[in-house]
Parts: C-alpha cells; structure tokens; sequence
C-alpha cells in the first residue's frame, strides 16, 4: 500500500464525538477546536444522564466517553495529537489522527515531535520526506545532527527538484526518487527502537500549495505500514545523485 492509499485508509476510519447535553456554547467550540480534524462533532439532548460529556465512535462502535471540560481546558498552542496527559480515554481512539489543513509551519511543529522522540529513544529508524531536495534544505543541517545520534539509523527521501543548489547531508541516508508520491507528501516516522509504544509517525500529501491533508499515528502497525513501503519501494539510495522512479504511485 502507497503513501496516498494509506492515507485514504485511515482517512476512511473517520470518527464522531457526540457532545450529550451540552451547555450553551460548547458544541461551537469543539468544532472550533478540532476544526482542521477529520472529527464529526455532534449534539444530543438526552432526557437523562450528565449534562457536557462526549462520546466518540466510529458508525455503531462505542470508543471512548470523556468530560467535556478535560478537552476544552487544554493549554493554547498545544497540539491534541501529541499530548496525552489531559484525555488519554479520547486519545488512545485517535491513534490514527486525521487533520484536514495544515500549513508548512504547522508541518514543521509535529515533525520537531516525532524527531525529538527518535532523538530520545537513540535507536531504531527514523525515516522522512520534505517533498524535494530544495524543501529538505533547510532541515538537512538538523537532521544530518539528528543521525549521529548512538545507534539511531536515519533515512531521508526527496525528489531531486532544486538539488542543484542543495548540499546532502552527510550522516543520514538519502534516498532520490522522481516519484509522485515522493514529491507530493511530507513524512517523519519512527520505528520506536524496537518499542512498539514509542512508534509514531506523520503523513500527509500537499493537496494544495502550502496546505497538508493528512495524519499522525501512534499505532504501531500503521507505522510499519509506513516504513514496510519506504524500505521495499526505496531500497538503493542513489550514490551518485542520480534520481530513478520509485514505484508506481503517479496520480
């Protein structure tokens, strides 16, 4: 399965939370707070049980039942998906996240979260794509510190657009690849170093320039979906600079 399939995957496992009584103003502000999020937010006025509790499922699935109030009281400028201390119940059913609009800063931020993870855990693969060697420029200085990290392995995949003015890094491995899929997403996934609750990964395809459709996972066997594909379509790296087809993924 390609990159674009895995997202459509998990894409298709889009879920509901159905806010239960709420108060005034409440439902506004779960739209408004997961509003860049593949989530259904709905109300229900039940003539019994607690005033302002979600619950999430998927079709007929009961998932997980949460107080309002642990999502809403969550700090400004603190991404959902990566923090698990406030609505660990709601969290741990969106191990697969979907979120529907992120720009290339936002992009950057949850990149920073999986590389500080491989960082911390020394060991593993940590694998990623900014799309072309111009875009990956900027990070080649990062991550070339990022793979001289104790036994961490670092793999990183680019479309040899703007190559001529880029630099490789010289400690990771860069693999080149004239493939659309290549050029069209942005991805960072860990291996979790032999640990699958430290696997994560981020993947979403630019739709729109500047804009990210896409998602971030805890789960361990999308993860190695991820990374399966990268290590079987993206074996060789290319020694001498030069770009081949990485597999069958033109759209």
């Amino acid at each position: 399965m390609g990159l674009f399939e895995l997202i459509a995957a998990v894409d298709d496992e889009a879920k509901t939370l159905t806010v239960c009584n709420p108060e005034a103003g409440v439902t506004s502000a779960l739209r408004e707070h997961f509003a860049d999020r593949n989530l259904a937010i709905e109300r229900a006025d039940v003539d019994s049980g607690p005033q302002n509790y979600a619950v999430l499922s998927h079709g007929d699935q009961f998932l997980a039942a949460i107080d309002v109030s642990d999502v809403l009281a969550e700090q400004p400028g603190v991404e959902p998906g990566f923090t698990r201390e406030t609505y660990d119940a709601v969290l741990d059913e969106l191990d697969e996240t979907m979120f529907t609009s992120y720009d290339t800063e936002r992009m950057v931020a949850a990149s920073k979260e999986i590389e500080d993870r491989a960082w911390r855990g020394g060991a593993g693969e940590l694998h990623a794509g900014f799309q072309t060697c111009g875009r990956f420029a900027s990070q080649a200085e990062a991550y070339d510190h990022i793979a001289q990290r104790d036994s961490l392995a670092v793999h990183v995949y680019a479309h040899p657009e703007g190559q001529e003015d880029f630099t490789p890094p010289s400690a990771p491995t860069l693999h080149l690849s004239t493939a659309t899929e290549i050029r069209d997403t942005w991805f960072v996934a860990y291996d979790g170093g032999g640990v699958d609750a430290a696997k994560c990964a981020l993947l979403a395809e630019e739709r729109l320039p500047g804009s990210f459709y896409g998602f971030w996972t805890y789960d361990a066997e999308t993860v190695d979906d991820i990374i399966d594909h990268l290590r079987s379509t993206y074996a060789c790296p290319e020694a001498d600079g030069t770009a081949t087809d990485g597999g069958p993924n033109e759209r």
